[in-house]
């Protein structure tokens, strides 16, 4: 315990990603026809991520979100027929949920996977409005016990505890596994009706253009919600050059979507598409950087500001933090625009049917 902050972030345990196409679905009592891959979950925060599978033809009715969800459809097509946020959610749709938000039903109206970060739990209620289950983080820290599955890390301390023994079982890739994933939020030509948009609440990836920064050659992002109240900020990132020395004042998670990225801990080759990571508070990259030639794409909810400097000991010389990434896409000409929820500071990025981003 007297390791809680290691300022080298130099784990000797449990650290890297969790590779999604390594380990099982696991089916929730709590939704019928709904598995889920767990990935991180916080019996601190209340705070879960997984990769969630929804069988086609099914249908769940009356969820009430505790805590605000985002979320990025990999595969399959959702559709949220009534209420405010009624929408089709194909693959590279981008999604945002509101804390408190009801949802009368979604369906999916053919095998669907995505990637759900959720900030607290999701409350199923009967027909008279009456909570009869409830989906919180120590249910899946349960589920990935019984399946021998490891949870990434909250915490530096915990990156440096023992690894545990790999999961042994058999593995269930996802369904983008082996196809060209850099399609889910890069490729915006010659698609009829790009965007999909009737409200800020779910958006079509492809249509949001990068963002490039002249001081920081050969990456690009795409701005989709900042928070002015917590300064969460999501997005995605292309990363063709190299990240210099940074720490993560607050955590981070991403998905990587294409491409391989290399990483501290991981191997020579680098981990690629559905490698799902989380970066503590705390933690400091000497050097991040892809380790081939395709373009490296991932997904990425940044919690906190990230500190660069020129090496370990020296002077700080920036600090990335919401108000930049917003500044950033107002500069771009990129609109971000408040959610429909009265009370929730999100601002999310708006791409109206039609609009296509250019490569």
């Amino acid at each position: 315990m007297n390791a809680g902050y290691n300022p080298d972030f130099n784990p000797t345990g449990l650290e890297g990603g969790v590779d999604t196409n390594d380990i099982p679905w696991m089916t929730l009592p709590q939704a019928p026809g709904m598995a889920i891959k767990p990935l991180r979950a916080s019996s601190e925060s209340g705070m879960f991520s997984a990769v969630i599978q929804v069988k086609g033809g099914t249908e769940l009715k009356n969820l009430v979100y505790l805590g605000a969800m985002d979320m990025l459809v990999l595969s399959g097509t959702l559709s949220y027929p009534e209420g405010p946020m009624a929408g089709t959610l194909e693959p590279g749709t981008w999604g945002y949920i509101p804390a408190n938000a009801k949802v009368d039903r979604f369906i999916a109206t053919e095998d669907v996977e995505f990637l759900g970060n959720f900030y607290g739990a999701v409350a199923f209620l009967n027909e008279n409005g009456g909570v009869f289950s409830i989906l919180t983080a120590l249910d899946l820290m349960a589920a990935a016990r019984e399946q021998g599955v490891t949870l990434v890390p909250n915490t530096l301390a915990e990156c440096m505890q023992e690894r545990p023994p790999a999961y042994q079982g058999q593995a269930e890739p996802l369904a983008i596994a082996g196809t060209d994933t850099k399609a889910l939020v890069s490729e915006a030509e010659n698609i009829a009706d790009v965007g999909r948009s009737v409200h800020p609440h779910f958006v079509d990836t492809r249509a949001i253009p990068w963002i490039e920064n002249p001081s920081v050659p050969d990456m690009g992002l795409k701005v989709l919600r900042v928070s002015e109240e917590t300064g969460i900020t999501s997005l995605i990132v292309r990363h063709n050059g190299v990240a210099g020395p940074h720490y993560h004042l607050g955590a981070a998670d991403f998905m990587v979507l294409n491409g391989r990225i290399g990483y501290r801990a991981g191997p020579p080759e680098g981990y690629g598409p559905g490698v799902w990571f989380y970066e503590p508070a705390g933690a400091r990259h000497e050097e991040t950087q892809r380790v081939s030639d395709e373009d490296l794409i991932y997904t990425a909810n940044v919690y906190g500001p990230l500190q660069f400097d020129e090496g370990q000991g020296t002077p700080i010389v920036a600090v990335q933090s919401w108000m930049q990434y917003k500044e950033m896409a107002v500069a771009a000409g990129v609109d971000l625009v408040h959610n429909t929820f009265e009370g929730d500071s999100s601002l999310l990025a708006w791409a109206p049917i039609g609009i296509a981003a250019s490569e």
